[in-house]
């Protein structure tokens, strides 16, 4: 009985039991994984977003963080029912009209090649998979909204009392479960540094991806950009493969309007947009973490997604990342091939 109390007072097996409840908690609500990940990406972009602007404002004027905070969700909440109003009717509606010519053309053109190739690949692909994920979250608009609604106002009061918040927590340290405090904090923080810091990295590569995408297509005179601009950004904040999946009806559009001529212009922009993004956006936002060789990251994508469905292509890589740096992996990227 003495060796077994002994056993779990070593510190790593207290680290792992913690881990292990973790894990198990997080399982058993389930239900509620939407919230919970919705919960922290929200909370840890907007206080990113609230330290810095705090900090840029104050070399003007002082200010309480607590006003740049209520002033970022003013701006984001007005938007998103500016854009909810505005532009979902016309983003559905584009959507629709792609899916329309798109299914006119391959049935109307069955003696030109590319076509057949292009019905042949299609049929191959098992996109009722995700068909029906994507339909099962659209039939559960309503049940998003909520959810959206309570990430806003939980994400909003933490950040208006986060030191406050910060105090009460800390007061479990000195409480009979101390221990199991002092090792879920480290494991917070490790969480924080490695799975929040790639989500950020990605969030940030997928609006300049999407922007550059969306201008260059705009350039090229690409119709729909409303659609191809959701559907990019999405698709964006999965890694490497995101590019590639983004590519296959943005060319398909670009064939049926302008030929290969456009298809071709079309790979020149995207190949300018994806060097933009490994040569100057990812050295510059990565700082210390290193990028994942491409074989892991697809097996992670593969993996993630069995298990998460659409969550696992988006949280996958930032969970290994979590994992990695947990068990103190050195994944610099000094070693020499």
């Amino acid at each position: 009985m003495e060796k077994m109390r002994e056993f779990f007072t070593l510190p790593l097996v207290r680290r792992i039991t913690v881990l292990l409840l973790f894990v198990i908690l997080l399982f058993s609500l389930k239900s509620m994984l939407n919230l919970i990940l919705l919960l922290f990406l929200v909370t840890f972009v907007m206080n990113s977003l609230q330290v810095f602007l705090t900090k840029q404002i104050r070399k003007v004027i002082p200010i309480h963080p607590n006003v740049v905070t209520l002033l970022i969700y003013i701006i984001i909440i007005s938007g998103l029912v500016i854009g909810i109003a505005n532009y979902v009717p016309k983003i559905i509606n584009q959507i629709s009209e792609i899916i329309t010519s798109i299914t006119h053309f391959l049935s109307s053109n069955q003696d030109d090649v590319i076509a057949q190739k292009i019905t042949e690949a299609i049929n191959k692909i098992e996109y009722k998979t995700y068909t029906d994920q994507a339909l099962y979250y659209i039939a559960k608009l309503s049940k998003w909204l909520e959810v959206i609604l309570i990430v806003i106002i939980l994400s909003l009061f933490f950040l208006l009392q986060k030191s406050k918040v910060s105090q009460f927590t800390q007061k479990f340290n000195n409480s009979k479960l101390g221990w199991v405090y002092t090792e879920l904090s480290y494991i917070c923080r490790k969480f924080v540094q490695s799975f929040g810091k790639v989500i950020e990295v990605q969030l940030i590569i997928a609006v300049v991806n999407t922007v550059l995408t969306v201008v260059g297509l705009w350039i090229l005179g690409y119709p729909y950009l409303f659609a191809l601009s959701v559907m990019v950004l999405i698709l964006s904040l999965v890694p490497v493969a995101g590019v590639m999946i983004s590519f296959v009806p943005i060319s398909f559009i670009g064939y049926q309007t302008g030929g290969w001529t456009l298809v071709i212009w079309t790979v020149v922009i995207i190949l300018i947009i994806h060097a933009v993004e490994t040569y100057i956006l990812n050295p510059r936002l990565m700082a210390s973490k290193s990028k994942l060789p491409m074989f892991y990251t697809f097996v992670v994508l593969v993996f993630g997604q069995h298990y998460f469905g659409i969550w696992g292509l988006i949280i996958g890589i930032p969970i290994f990342m979590f994992l990695l740096d947990l068990i103190e992996v050195d994944t610099s990227d000094d070693i020499k091939e």
